[in-house]
């Protein structure tokens, strides 16, 4: 898989318009405060850019970042604006031709900034432990429609584990499908190439995350993927896939459910570029100034990353009041939400 991958993105595609789905994320989709970074750019590392999503969570200033399976360097340019002189952006690839073209254009990059902060390795995004990198020293980790492409999905989550700071956090766009993708096309190179055919259910996806040290994995946006070759499209037939971006916090504390603490937040506002909300997944946008009820996870993935400086934070971890209502999850048991009758028959 890995000498399919290298040829298919080395020497197949010279352009993101070779691709076959709409995979790469639009134009449109863009936040207005993105743009003028991206417009920075060097338009061939633009040009051979495969992502599925944004991988430019807030609040990154002086911190270290890792970009896994980073192309021709499109986001680590942009990640490179964000995190400033002070920080620093790591792209790791196994594609010569890629690596040429982010390598070929550093200096160039280096001369827009005003700084040069990054650097390029070249391996394997299954065996990070061999690129002699510091453990535990990422403020955040990164990948764009890159996961989906490994054929040791569990190694790249424990290296990547192995490598975030406490607090730290993955932040990637990937593909996924609805359910299980059978064999026969999880096999064929072109679908492979693609990011469908390695695909994972999301549900496996998000078991893959337990076991591997991240227990409360975050959905942040998510969006159908058009295949536009009708041939491909033809063969996958009733399977739907996805474009999703995940967040997912080291924090050892966290539970594998949402528990209610009585707790709440109020943000400040004070994130660059978001004064009026902070977004922290899909279901959890914390308005300015407003108090807001949540678990003790979210309590967690705000006060013990590197948001904590933007919150209020009321309440403790002293009294469990039990789940948290609307999490997705509910008390099992049958009358749990009711009063029992006195009379009520036994078992």
């Amino acid at each position: 898989m890995h000498e399919l991958v290298k040829d298919y993105y080395g020497k197949q595609l010279q352009s993101s318009s070779d691709l076959k789905t709409s995979a790469c994320c639009d134009v449109s989709r863009v936040p207005a405060w993105l743009k003028p970074l991206l417009a920075r750019i060097h338009p061939e590392v633009s040009a051979r850019y495969y992502g599925c999503g944004l991988v430019c969570p807030p609040l990154l200033e002086g911190c270290r970042v890792l970009d896994l399976g980073c192309g021709s360097g499109r986001d680590v340019y942009a990640l490179a604006q964000l995190v400033g002189e002070h920080g620093e952006v790591v792209g790791v690839d196994m594609t010569d031709e890629q690596l040429q073209v982010a390598r070929s254009h550093q200096a160039w990059h280096a001369e827009q900034f005003g700084f040069d902060n990054v650097r390029f390795l070249q391996g394997y995004i299954e065996k990070l432990d061999e690129l002699n990198l510091e453990p535990g020293s990422f403020d955040v980790i990164v990948s764009n429609c890159v996961i989906n492409l490994s054929p040791d999905k569990a190694s790249v989550l424990r290296g990547l584990h192995r490598l975030l700071k406490p607090g730290g956090e993955f932040y990637f766009s990937d593909v996924y499908a609805d359910r299980r993708v059978p064999a026969d096309l999880h096999d064929d190179p072109t679908l492979y190439g693609e990011c469908l055919g390695g695909a994972l259910y999301w549900n496996d996806f998000l078991r893959l995350a337990h076991q591997n040290g991240f227990a409360d994995p975050r959905l942040v946006e998510d969006r159908p993927l058009a295949i536009t070759d009708n041939s491909l499209a033809d063969r996958i037939g009733s399977i739907n896939f996805y474009s999703a971006t995940y967040r997912l916090f080291k924090i050892d504390e966290l539970e594998t459910a949402c528990e209610d603490y009585g707790q709440a937040v109020i943000y400040q506002g004070t994130v660059p570029d978001h004064p009026h909300r902070f977004i922290l997944d899909k279901h959890h946008a914390i308005e300015t100034g407003r108090g807001f009820p949540v678990c003790g996870n979210t309590w967690r993935m705000l006060q013990d990353t590197r948001f904590a400086g933007h919150f209020q934070f009321i309440g403790d971890f002293s009294r469990h009041y039990g789940i948290f209502e609307g999490c997705g999850t509910a008390t099992p048991f049958d009358g749990a939400s009711s009063s029992v009758s006195a009379d009520a028959p036994c078992c």
